[in-house]
């Protein structure tokens, strides 16, 4: 159940805010724990116990640091947590990878193929955040940064919270337990969510699905089809793509959050206008950059142990932020190919890049847009052709098809409105209306922003009345 569709828009969003709102105070976590395990039972219902799992041992773990009196004790515990939590995240997520790497090295070994065949291991939705989760919240409390929570249905709200349950912003337990225990819900809070929703939503289904049908389209090209300006034009189109699915995605969490009185941290700043990959990764997916920095990058030592261990640590650690991504070796290669390049940074190329804006902002969003290709290709011969055919090294033959022929009205209305908006425009845009809301006569400037949002939210709609392209890439992450 997407948050784009008709299903979620019209039936369930709708009855959770009235039973939410027409409730007491005190059944509303309730209300929220219950919407939490039908909206995830819609889609993975199979998996509800291994979720319900997940809830029941980590509370339990966390209970059992926060008591423990010695430290030695508390360390086990802790392990113990860790340990759980990767290693049913390796079952579900990384076994078929490791089982079919085994079988493709198995005959060099004289190992018989037949001796590592295994049944495929179905992904569950989710399963990488709210693992994060967990771990993020065994370890706040082993540091005493965070008070185990005693209550199991205040802490399987945290887990569960299906706003965040699918695809993130990865919350940190710190950061929302004073919340989960009180908070005051306001209306301009709900008008603010729902705002921010309408604005999530047009991103993820004017924008993104309208470009990702295109890169789908070029992707997909059989190598002698595929030309140098069809190449360039997928990527483009995907670069756009997958920026507003996500960011359009977080959005949309964000305003369900801030409907039901929360309010959780960005988890996107422009990432596109950003002059480094060392700044692009303080913008992009910043719950999950910010994750791997706190519980892995600085636990290794971070750059308090000399050069050489400070850039293995960043490769390592994008090498893991890659497999994170997916069971596959072109995620593993674009995270060391980003954590190359920020060692490269580290190394004195920063210096270099600090001369120039613009050649430090072009060469960031080439290495980030070359970065995708790994991305978005499903093998590493995928990739290579499509690296050679953007680098003109191939002689794709379109048979008459042209990037032109590709470019209707509606694909570069939406490449257009999408490179405006990968910049911070619309904060500046906001500033000026609150601006000018606040004069006499403000009163036309909001209704005119009210219609502005109601364009959009229809706009969307009939998008997807139409049943038009409308998929969620992170989902499968």
């Amino acid at each position: 159940m997407v948050f784009s569709s008709p299903l979620f828009l019209l039936l369930f969003l709708p009855l959770t805010l009235l039973a939410y709102y027409a409730l007491p105070r005190r059944a509303r976590n309730g209300v929220l724990l219950v919407a939490s395990l039908l909206f995830y039972a819609w889609g993975e219902l199979r998996y509800v116990p291994l979720v319900l799992a997940s809830v029941l041992f980590n509370g339990w773990a966390g209970m059992r640091i926060g008591d423990a009196r010695v430290d030695r004790a508390r360390r086990r515990w802790l392990a113990l947590a860790v340990a759980l939590n990767l290693g049913a995240l390796a079952v579900f997520k990384y076994a078929n990878f490791a089982f079919e790497n085994w079988a493709a090295v198995s005959p060099w070994l004289g190992v018989a193929p037949t001796a590592v065949a295994v049944a495929t291991i179905p992904l569950p939705l989710g399963i990488s955040f709210f693992t994060f989760h967990a771990i993020s919240y065994v370890v706040d409390v082993y540091k005493r940064n965070a008070a185990p929570q005693r209550s199991l249905p205040t802490f399987a709200l945290y887990i569960l919270l299906f706003p965040q349950l699918i695809a993130g912003p990865i919350i940190r337990w710190r950061d929302i337990a004073a919340q989960l225990a009180d908070r005051r819900e306001r209306l301009a809070d709900v008008a603010y969510g729902v705002r921010r929703f309408i604005v999530g939503l047009a991103k993820k289904v004017l924008i993104a699905n309208t470009l990702g049908r295109v890169a789908d389209a070029m992707f997909a090209l059989p190598q002698g089809q595929l030309t140098t300006p069809l190449a360039w034009l997928g990527l483009a189109c995907y670069t756009l793509q997958i920026y507003f699915d996500f960011s359009g995605y977080s959005d949309m969490a964000i305003g369900l959050m801030r409907m039901f009185g929360f309010r959780i941290l960005e988890n996107f700043n422009y990432p596109y206008v950003s002059r480094s990959i060392r700044e692009f990764w303080r913008r992009w997916h910043i719950s999950l950059s910010n994750w791997f920095r706190d519980y892995l990058y600085l636990p290794l030592g971070g750059n308090r142990r000399g050069r050489r261990r400070e850039y293995a640590n960043l490769v390592l650690v994008f090498l893991l932020c890659g497999l994170w991504h997916g069971a596959s070796w072109p995620f593993v290669l674009w995270g060391a190919w980003h954590g190359v390049f920020l060692v490269v940074e580290r190394a004195g190329f920063g210096r270099v890049l600090e001369r120039s804006r613009v050649f430090a902002h072009a060469y960031a969003l080439l290495v980030v847009m070359l970065g995708w290709v790994l991305f978005r290709c499903d093998t590493l011969a995928h990739a290579a052709h499509y690296y050679a055919a953007l680098a003109g090294l191939v002689p794709g033959s379109a048979a008459g098809l042209t990037a032109g022929e590709w470019l209707d009205p509606l694909t570069v209305s939406a490449l257009v409105v999408g490179v405006v908006f990968a910049a911070p425009l619309a904060p500046a845009i906001g500033r000026v209306r609150d601006a000018w809301a606040a004069r006499p006569g403000g009163a036309l400037v909001l209704s005119l922003d009210t219609a502005w949002l109601g364009i959009l939210l229809v706009s969307a709609s009939a998008f997807l009345a139409a049943g038009t392209y409308n998929p969620f890439i992170y989902f499968r992450f």
